[in-house]
C-alpha cells in the first residue's frame, strides 16, 4: 500500500518548468520529496488521515527560487541597522543615521554590549546616491552630524563604497589602504561632488572605496550570537519572497558556523550552498571540505560551494575595469581619459588563485563586472583543464563583449548574474551617467541565453527579490536582451540550481525531486506587474517555511 504524503497542494497552476513547461493541477509531498505531480484527482488519492491538504484556488505553484548570489548576513544587517535605502537624499539618510545613533545610545545605556572603545557603531546600509537629486555620496562632514563620538558607517548598495566620520577616520585610517581613502581634490566623492564644504585639499573626505572598506567590514563584524539573529532576521526576509535557497557569498564571517548551528537546531529555513572567500581556500584544504561537502544526499541543509574573489569594483564607485574610460570621467576636472577602473585582484593574481584552487578540485566564481575584468577571468579559466565541467562561474557579467560571450558558450562557463542591476540601466540613470551608449550593451541576458550559455539568476542582495528580477529580466532597457517570463523564471530556479550542481534534484517540480516549492498569488505569465505579486506560501524540503496570514 502507498504510503500517504504529507502536504497535497491541490486546485493549483502547477508549473514544473521543465522542458518543456509541464502544467498540472497538483502537487503531493512525502518525507521531503515530490511524490507526484498531475491531475487532482490522482494526487488526492495519497491524501490521509494526517495529510495537511491545501486548496490553492488557483494559485500558481513553481519551483522555489534559488538565489544564486547573496550575502544573507548584511541582509540582516539592513533589517537590524539604519536601512539607508529608503532615503530620497542626503539629508535624509542622516537623519535615518540620527534616529539609529539614538537607538544604539539608548542600548549603551542599558548595559547592551558594545564594541570599540566602548562606543556602539552607528550603521546604515543600502544608499544609492544615483536616485537623488544631490547625487553624490556620503561623507565625513555628513557623517559627523550624525555623532563626533562614536563611529558612524553609511555603506553604499553594493558595499563596495562607504561613506564614515571622523571618529572612523581617526581609528581606522592607518589600517586602510592609500587606495581606499579618498581625499580633496581626487574628485572622485560624488557624481561631480566637491568632498564637502569642510575639506580641504588633501584630507579625507570620508568617502571610503574596496579595500578600505574591507576594513570597516572586519571591524564591525557581528559575533556568533549577533550573526544567528542577523540570519534568521534575513532568512524570514527571504523566504516570504519565495527563496527556497540561496549561494552565499562569505568573507571573514560566523555565518558558515552559524548556517550549520541553525541546521542542526532545525531552524534554518533555506537551502545554502557557502561559497567560501579565496583567503579561506587554505583552511578548507587542510580541514577536506572541497566544493559539494555536505547537504543532499548526507543530510541537512549547508552545502561548500566555489572559492569566491574579486576582480574588478562596481560602476556606482568607478571601480569596475573597462577597456574603454568611464563616459564621466570627463566630468571630474582631475580625472585622466585613461580612467577605466581599477583591479581588486590583479589578472596576474587571479591566475594563481584559480590555478590553485582548481587542482584541488574547488569550482571558482569570480566578481567581473567590467568588460577587461570579466576577459581577464575568462583568461583565467581557459587555462585550467575543463571549466565547463568544474562549473567555474563568473559574478555579475555585466559588460560582457561578444568575444566574451562565444567564450563562456564554449567553454562550459557559468554566467552568474543579477537582473535587479538593471535598474539602474535606464536612460538617465547610473549606468548613463558611467558608461553612455554602452548601457544598453549591459546584461546581455538574451545574447547570452541565445549562445547556449549556463544563466543563473541571483540578487547580490540589492535588494534580495526574485520576483523584481524577473520582472527586471523580461522588460529590460534595451528589448533586444528581453528574456520570456519562462526563461527568467528558469534562471532563477533550475539555472541556478545547475550553477550548484543541484540540477538533479532542484529547480523543477518532478517526481523525485526536493519538495521546495512557491506558491504565488498570480501568474507571473498574466500578471500587470510580475514583482508586486504576493507570495502566498514557501515550501523547502516539504516543510512549510512561510504562509502568509
Amino acid at each position: 500500500m502507498t504510503a500517504a504524503a504529507d502536504l497535497v497542494l491541490t486546485n493549483a497552476e502547477v508549473h514544473t518548468l521543465g522542458s518543456p513547461d509541464e502544467t498540472h493541477e497538483a502537487v503531493a509531498v512525502r518525507d521531503g520529496e515530490v511524490v507526484r505531480v498531475g491531475r487532482a484527482f490522482d494526487v488526492e488519492l495519497l491524501a490521509g488521515v494526517e495529510t495537511r491538504v491545501v486548496d490553492c484556488g488557483g494559485r500558481v505553484v513553481l519551483p522555489g527560487f534559488i538565489d544564486a548570489h547573496t550575502h544573507l548576513p548584511m541582509v540582516g544587517r539592513s533589517l537590524v541597522n539604519a536601512d539607508l535605502s529608503a532615503a530620497g537624499s542626503p539629508a535624509e539618510a542622516v537623519e535615518l543615521l540620527r534616529e539609529r545613533a539614538a537607538e544604539v545610545e539608548s542600548d549603551d545605556e542599558t548595559g547592551d554590549e558594545t564594541s570599540d572603545d566602548e562606543t556602539g557603531w552607528v550603521l546604515g546600509y543600502g544608499y544609492d546616491e544615483s536616485t537623488w537629486d544631490d547625487s553624490r555620496y556620503l561623507t565625513r562632514d555628513d557623517l559627523d552630524v550624525v555623532s563626533e563620538s562614536r563611529p558612524v558607517v553609511a555603506f553604499r548598495e553594493d558595499l563596495h563604497t562607504a561613506g564614515v566620520n571622523s571618529v572612523v577616520l581617526d581609528r581606522h585610517a592607518d589600517e586602510m589602504p592609500d587606495s581606499g581613502v579618498q581625499t580633496a581634490g581626487d574628485g572622485d566623492d560624488g557624481v561631480g561632488g566637491d568632498g564637502g564644504d569642510g575639506d580641504t585639499a588633501g584630507e579625507p573626505t570620508g568617502v571610503v572605496v574596496e579595500g578600505a572598506v574591507d576594513v570597516l567590514r572586519e571591524a564591525t563584524e557581528p559575533s556568533r550570537e549577533e550573526m544567528a539573529d542577523l540570519v534568521r532576521a534575513a532568512q524570514s526576509y527571504a523566504t516570504a519572497r519565495g527563496v527556497t535557497g540561496v549561494h552565499d557569498m562569505v568573507r571573514g564571517s560566523r555565518a558558515p558556523e552559524v548556517y550549520r548551528d541553525l541546521d542542526e537546531a532545525g531552524e534554518l529555513a533555506l537551502r545554502v550552498r557557502i561559497n567560501y572567500w579565496s583567503d579561506h581556500l587554505n583552511a578548507l584544504r587542510e580541514v577536506g571540505l572541497r566544493t559539494n561537502h555536505g547537504g543532499g544526499s548526507r543530510g541537512g541543509l549547508v552545502t561548500v560551494g566555489a572559492i569566491k574573489t574579486f576582480t574588478d569594483g562596481s560602476f556606482g564607485g568607478r571601480t569596475a575595469k573597462l577597456t574603454e574610460p568611464y563616459a564621466d570621467a570627463a566630468a571630474d576636472p582631475d580625472a585622466t581619459d585613461e580612467e577605466t577602473g581599477q583591479w581588486v585582484v590583479a589578472p596576474e593574481d587571479l591566475r594563481d588563485l584559480v590555478a590553485a584552487a582548481d587542482e584541488s578540485g574547488y569550482q571558482l566564481t569570480a566578481h567581473a563586472i567590467g568588460d577587461a575584468a570579466i576577459d581577464a577571468v575568462l583568461d583565467a579559466y581557459a587555462e585550467t583543464d575543463d571549466p565547463g565541467a568544474a562549473r567555474h562561474r563568473v559574478e555579475h557579467v555585466e559588460l560582457a563583449s561578444d568575444e566574451a560571450i562565444e567564450r563562456f558558450a564554449e567553454s562550459g562557463v557559468v554566467a552568474s548574474v543579477q537582473p535587479n542591476f538593471l535598474k539602474w540601466a535606464d536612460e538617465g540613470g547610473l549606468y548613463d551617467a558611467r558608461l553612455g551608449e554602452r548601457r544598453l550593451r549591459t546584461n546581455r541576458y538574451r545574447d547570452l541565453l541565445d549562445a547556449g550559455v549556463d544563466l543563473a539568476f541571483g540578487s547580490d542582495c540589492m535588494p534580495l527579490g526574485p520576483l523584481l528580477g524577473v520582472d527586471l529580466a523580461t522588460d529590460h532597457p534595451n528589448p533586444d536582451q528581453s528574456l520570456t517570463v519562462t526563461e527568467a523564471l528558469r534562471a532563477y530556479t533550475a539555472g541556478a540550481a545547475y550553477a550548484g550542481f543541484d540540477e538533479d534534484r532542484l529547480g523543477t517540480v518532478a517526481v523525485g525531486n526536493a519538495a521546495d516549492l512557491v506558491v504565488l498569488d498570480e501568474s507571473p505569465w498574466e500578471a500587470d506587474s510580475i514583482r508586486d505579486i504576493a507570495v502566498s506560501m514557501t515550501i523547502v524540503d516539504g516543510r512549510v517555511v512561510f504562509e502568509r496570514d
